[in-house]
């Protein structure tokens, strides 16, 4: 009896220890592996949320003004076609870049505020690069085209200098870099100034004799008079240093603008369609 007592409990222990040796019959836990899939679906999804943070303008048509006549840069030819440097200038770029742009022909002011405003996306008008207008919001692309700013008078007139306006009043276009370059001599010669919204305006003030001089980017009054054989001379001597023209934007998320217009006017410097451009308007 007490031999069978014995076998059981003997029986029982060692049950009991190996009962133990299994954790009764569970696996410590562990921490499950992340799957290729996995990773590469929060890969996905990571991208996917970051591209919707990102504006897409592939189908974009940017809206771009303009001046309504700064020859030989925008103006309207004998056939009613609005052209110039400007506009062949952007064309190219454009088809260079492959951009769609829509064209508004504003004016200078009207072009300006526009951009301001958010109903432009950008302005090409002659529109000179100066510390000035970076700091006011402009944002310049590179220069195009270097012009400086003079003064011209009606064909007979005797003005031969600054010296002779004191007590005569000089035509600017509002805004402009001429403008500013005749504000900066007025007080030293004497004269005042009377502002207007475009060139062709102020050139027949001054033939009409209601100014005496007018101050204006030297190529343009140039182109103006060759062409028009309007009753104008440049004098000598008045032209300040010249500076660059550029196309600019007034919202910094419109950069890509100025990016796309670097890069197409590079392309088209380096492939020979600049000065081809040039040499149309100006026969350089």
């Amino acid at each position: 009896m007490k031999k069978k007592m014995m076998a059981l409990v003997m029986s029982c222990l060692m049950v009991a220890v190996a009962g133990g040796c299994t954790g009764s019959g569970t696996e410590p836990a562990t921490t499950p592996e992340t799957t290729e899939t996995e990773v590469t679906e929060e890969a996905a999804e990571t991208e996917e949320a970051e591209q919707t943070d990102v504006k897409d303008t592939s189908g974009k048509v940017w809206k771009i003004a303009t001046d309504t006549a700064f020859k030989p840069f925008e103006y309207t030819d004998d056939s009613g076609n609005f052209v110039g440097i400007d506009m062949d200038i952007l064309e190219a770029v454009a088809k260079d870049q492959g951009f769609e742009y829509e064209l508004q022909v504003l004016g200078w002011d009207a072009s300006i505020a526009a951009c301001q405003a958010g109903q432009a996306d950008g302005m090409i008008a002659g529109a000179s690069i100066t510390e000035e207008r970076k700091e006011s919001g402009w944002i310049f692309s590179d220069g195009y085209y270097d012009a400086n700013q003079s003064m011209a008078v009606e064909a007979s007139s005797d003005i031969d200098g600054f010296d002779d306006l004191s007590g005569k009043s000089v035509a600017v276009k509002t805004g402009s870099m001429s403008a500013t370059y005749a504000e900066s001599l007025a007080d030293e010669y004497g004269f005042t100034i009377t502002y207007f919204e475009d060139s062709p305006t102020m050139y027949q003030a001054v033939v009409g004799g209601q100014v005496a001089a007018v101050f204006d980017d030297t190529p343009i009054m140039a182109a103006n008079i060759k062409d028009t054989g309007i009753a104008m001379k440049l004098v000598d001597g008045t032209g300040n240093d010249p500076a660059a023209y550029g196309f600019a934007v007034f919202n910094p998320e419109n950069q890509e603008l100025v990016d796309m217009f670097n890069a197409g006017l590079a392309n088209i410097k380096a492939n020979g369609t600049y000065d081809e451009i040039l040499a149309k308007y100006l026969g350089e």
